[in-house]
């Protein structure tokens, strides 16, 4: 089937098959490899992107699904050379840990940030609780959404 997805402001046309998933799109027909392939069930959360606006776990939505919409990937954060202030908090709270479940965790956290400017521990942990990191705790993946919070302009706020 022939399916028209606005990725990160660009537009593509392509045909698809009915059943491919939305993550497989993106990784293997878009090239954009920044958003992961975790667990395929929906638990991980590396999966993340926005369609029309609001985070999906991009491995339980079809492409076809995807049609006419738009869809925000991690790509998407950074402004040219400047990183989204997200981004800078994972980088200064050392948030980033083996990286892969990164850019579904940033993606949920700019969705958050956008939506409550100034969340507090708990809501942050509550946005996140959908993701797991596997490699430690999640106190500096918390305090770099904080961070971000506090540097809305980034690091030369």
């Amino acid at each position: 089937m022939e399916i028209t997805v606005t990725v990160n402001d660009e537009q593509y046309r392509r045909s698809v098959e009915p059943r491919l998933l939305l993550v497989h799109f993106l990784r293997d027909d878009l090239g954009l490899t920044g958003t992961h392939w975790g667990c395929d069930t929906s638990n991980c959360g590396a999966c993340v992107v926005w369609l029309d606006d609001v985070p999906v776990k991009s491995c339980t939505v079809l492409a076809a699904m995807a049609d006419g919409k738009r869809v925000r990937t991690v790509e998407d954060l950074a402004f040219g050379a400047a990183l989204d202030p997200v981004q800078q908090g994972f980088v200064q709270c050392h948030g980033i840990q083996c990286g892969f479940c990164t850019p579904g965790l940033l993606m949920t956290a700019r969705w958050l940030l956008d939506h409550d400017p100034d969340p507090g521990e708990g809501t942050i942990r509550e946005a996140i609780s959908g993701q797991l990191c596997r490699c430690t705790g999640y106190e500096n993946i918390v305090r770099s959404i904080r961070w971000a919070a506090e540097h809305p302009d980034g690091a030369g706020s």
